[in-house]
């Protein structure tokens, strides 16, 4: 059995070797200004398209190649599907970086602060669109269904239009909260977990279970990147520190600790609804006083059941022992990421 690692799993480094030759020559099929929005986003060349080092880690194609292993599929005829869910991803990391206003993304500028916001708007739209035409192409009959699962990306527009509403009210509520993280992360984590089955023809029963190790999955990453967002060191995620409290981010923590009913929620509420920006040091009071109101304490416990839930799911699967604990070294490495 695989346990928890601070290190990149080796088949996500793999997924990576395998699907970026791929996710390139998509790009090369857009238009040349969005091929070069697209390349610098990736990571792949600087803003002149002079060749870069840089990359995501690759995990949600990881998880789309294991889903195909899942049924004995070679991970290759997963590579579509893999491709789809990562342009998937970034179109809407490109929209976010927008809406959030954030200027820096794996340790570089935004796409949006080096071509603009129009372009790189754009460039999400295109990356979604060839998303859709990339599953649209495969012959097997598990291209459409698999297109029509990638389809649901509704669901990431519904939670991240939450995550917008949210920034104009001070009476979000927990419930609230946790279907927007659902909606905006856990979605797409399980449509990652099932695609590759999908798209190989696997039977009902695993797709539902990969499915359902997915969502949970994606909510079990979510709040570990919530907590991130308060108490993560910058060099690990490439974001300023107490970056979600600068921001007024309605996280999970900090609606948690906004709704506990305590002292400590209520001289957050004064900071948070303050529309004065926050010396430095009433941002560290905030996260304090989070930490106080059980914010952080919450989250951490929900994670874990998260992750307790995922890997459960997993259990039920007859996958094989090399899959099963690919999957497994995964959902450890995601949720207990350094701070």
């Amino acid at each position: 059995m695989s346990i928890p690692t601070s290190s990149v799993p080796a088949s996500v480094l793999q997924a990576r070797d395998i699907v970026t030759p791929a996710m390139r020559a998509a790009v090369g099929r857009l238009c040349p200004d969005m091929a070069r929005i697209a390349s610098y986003h990736h990571g792949w060349t600087d803003e002149f398209g002079i060749p870069a080092s840089g990359s995501g880690k690759s995990l949600r194609p990881a998880l789309v190649l294991l889903s195909a292993q899942a049924t004995g599929a070679p991970a290759e005829e997963a590579v579509p599907a893999a491709v789809a869910v990562e342009f998937v991803h970034n179109f809407s990391l490109l929209h976010d970086d927008i809406m959030d206003a954030d200027q820096e993304r794996r340790h570089r500028p935004t796409a949006w602060t080096v071509f603009g916001r129009s372009a790189a708007i754009l460039a999400g739209d295109a990356l979604l669109i060839e998303a859709a035409a990339i599953l649209a192409e495969q012959p097997r009959g598990g291209g459409a269904a698999a297109a029509r699962l990638m389809s649901d990306t509704q669901r990431l527009i519904t939670g991240q239009a939450a995550d917008l509403e949210f920034e104009r009210r001070g009476d979000v509520t927990l419930s609230e909260c946790l279907a927007m993280v659902a909606n905006k992360t856990g979605a797409l984590f399980a449509s990652a977990c099932a695609v590759g089955a999908i798209l190989v023809e696997a039977p009902a029963a695993v797709v539902r279970g990969l499915t359902g190790f997915g969502e949970h999955l994606g909510l079990a990453f979510q709040l570990v990147d919530d907590l991130l967002g308060i108490w993560g060191d910058p060099r690990r995620t490439g974001k300023p520190v107490l970056a979600d409290l600068r921001s007024r981010k309605k996280s999970v923590p900090v609606v948690v600790a906004l709704t506990a009913g305590t002292g400590a929620s209520a001289r957050l509420a004064e900071l948070y609804f303050d529309p004065v920006p926050l010396p430095e040091s009433e941002l560290a009071e905030a996260a304090t006083l989070i930490e106080e109101a059980g914010g952080r304490a919450w989250t951490e416990a929900e994670a874990a059941r998260h992750l307790a839930a995922a890997l459960d799911c997993l259990d039920r699967l007859a996958l094989p022992s090399d899959v099963l604990d690919n999957f497994r070294e995964i959902a450890y490495f995601v949720t207990d990421r350094s701070w």
